[in-house]
């Protein structure tokens, strides 16, 4: 006997070794989750593009979670295979904007209005992830009911130091000359770059034979800002051809708002150090 996985984890509940695909999957409850609410065709792939969007980020947090807690232990090679996991990962979520644009901008509009507020800006799993690669900005807490657990869940999040902070911590541990105010900064704010840590990498990248093991996590932590910049601009892309400028349904600036985030990087010395080599 036992316990059988369950769509939050693992449940109390026994099993036999007669257990059926469907039970393990938990397939009634997981296809019975999506529930359009207007008769439009269309309708039913816009919410299984983003329920399976919101799948792939918990499985990406689940992996940068862990690859935090390896390289803060300063176990740095076993990290990259979570890394390079996530950068696969973000490959398949742009991939699916593809799926969504056969979406016209009539179809779309003919269930839009069903909408209402909701609107991916609120996604808790979404600004998680930011808050773990370092993109720290508490202002998106507000979307989430205090005490819930998506809001407990960005909180952690929000004062852990993120995936970056773990990161430089290393090339501290290695010898190289981190500021204290960079490894002793509060985490819950958005981190500044630092003249030093560029240095720190750019004498890494100088020098990959020595310093092998912080040379890849660094290459894999760029795989990871560069999958996610391209997901970030084939949104935007895709958001156009849908709605052209309109606002979103949030109420955001639409594609002017996700334009701008094309802007952040995860990791700004390990780009700015390129252009030192």
């Amino acid at each position: 006997m036992a316990n059988r996985p369950g769509v939050g984890g693992v449940v109390s509940a026994p099993m036999t070794d007669s257990i059926t695909y469907g039970e393990y999957l938990a397939l009634d409850t997981l296809l019975d989750c999506q529930r359009p609410l207007s008769p439009r065709h269309d309708e039913m792939l816009f919410v299984i593009i983003h329920q399976t969007k919101e799948l792939w980020l918990k499985q990406i947090i689940h992996e940068v979670t862990l690859a935090r807690t390896l390289i803060a232990a300063g176990d740095v090679e076993p990290a990259y295979k979570s890394l390079a996991r996530v950068s696969r990962i973000q490959t398949v979520m742009t991939l699916s904007w593809d799926v969504l644009a056969t979406m016209t901008p009539a179809d779309y509009l003919s269930f839009r209005e069903k909408l209402g507020t909701s609107s991916g800006f609120q996604s808790h799993q979404f600004r998680t992830l930011e808050y773990l690669l370092g993109l720290k900005d508490g202002a998106f807490l507000r979307f989430q009911a205090e005490e819930s657990p998506a809001r407990l869940a960005m909180e952690a999040a929000l004062r852990a130091p993120s995936l970056y902070d773990v990161a430089i911590a290393r090339l501290a541990a290695a010898g190289f000359a981190v500021p204290d105010a960079v490894l002793h900064r509060d985490t819950s704010q958005p981190y500044v770059p630092s003249q030093e840590v560029e240095a720190a990498w750019l004498a890494v990248y100088r020098d990959t034979a020595r310093h092998w093991d912080l040379y890849e996590l660094a290459e894999k932590l760029v795989d990871l800002d560069d999958a996610f910049l391209t997901w970030r601009h084939k949104h935007v892309l895709t958001v156009e051809r849908i709605i052209g400028r309109k606002r979103g349904t949030g109420g955001t600036d639409g594609v002017g708002y996700l334009t701008k985030t094309l802007e952040r990087r995860c990791f700004p010395e390990l780009w700015s150090v390129r252009t030192l080599l």
